[in-house]
């Protein structure tokens, strides 16, 4: 089996939207996982290593991550890496993007991202803070100078910030090509993750690791489905699910 990270973002019961995973079902997830033989690791060990690892990912920084995610993840032992957009942390203010525009009017509360203290304290308690840009852009579309202003700005803001290295990258909405690649290694990253469907995801790349996303409507069958190693033989249903109910990633 393959090494394995995953993608969530909020964790929640009262925000019913793809992103917010159920608490109940988060942690379901997770020991599934453990008794299927997952070895939890940190990022770096999970970027330089092999075999049947498990490393857990939130994008965005939602502040239900701290309340309701962090404490499942300190009870089973499981090292996590939370991807911060600096633009939010100073106020933590709710995560206000485009794409996320309905959303955001009707749970404002729900969207409201981790503040730099509360990151700090996180980053005290041994979870790896790392960068998701300044602003979540479409990286593929950004100028080669929009690019460094996303990648390496965000990098020194967290680690002035907390002080201490930002070593890790999750690109927005898992969109990556050589040319992002090469800005992120340039920009001083050890290691950057997209998704495991996207068309550059490869382990032997460090620059483009994978990672299965999970979002609310992914039960039992669902997820243990994603995270098999079944999962090319079932990526064409998986994508017509997706399609159902996925808006953003």
């Amino acid at each position: 089996m393959s090494p394995l990270a995953l993608c969530y973002h909020a964790v929640s019961d009262g925000w019913a939207d793809p992103l917010a995973m159920r608490p109940s079902d988060f942690e379901r997830q997770l020991r599934l996982l453990l008794r299927r033989g997952f070895r939890p690791v940190g990022a770096a060990d999970f970027a330089r290593g092999g075999g049947r690892v498990l490393h857990i990912t939130f994008d965005d920084a939602y502040r239900s991550v701290a309340d309701n995610a962090v404490p499942v993840l300190e009870r089973l032992g499981m090292p996590a890496t939370i991807f911060a957009c600096t633009r939010f942390a100073a106020a933590g203010a709710a995560f206000e993007v485009p794409e996320l525009a309905d959303q955001l009017a009707a749970n404002r509360d729900e969207m409201q991202t981790l503040q730099w203290e509360r990151l700090r304290e996180l980053a005290d308690r041994g979870v790896e803070i790392g960068s998701h840009t300044v602003s979540h852009p479409h990286l593929t579309e950004a100028s080669d100078a929009e690019l460094e202003d996303e990648l390496a700005a965000s990098r020194a803001d967290i680690e002035d910030n907390l002080g201490r290295p930002c070593r890790y990258l999750a690109y927005p909405f898992g969109h990556d090509d050589p040319r992002v690649h090469r800005a992120a290694a340039a920009a001083g990253y050890e290691a950057a993750f997209t998704l495991a469907d996207t068309p550059y995801a490869s382990r032997r790349n460090l620059f483009a690791l994978p990672r299965v996303d999970l979002y609310r409507g992914d039960g039992v069958v669902r997820s243990t489905l994603k995270t098999s190693s079944v999962k090319p033989l079932v990526t064409p249903l998986m994508r017509r699910w997706r399609s159902t109910g996925r808006r953003y990633r």
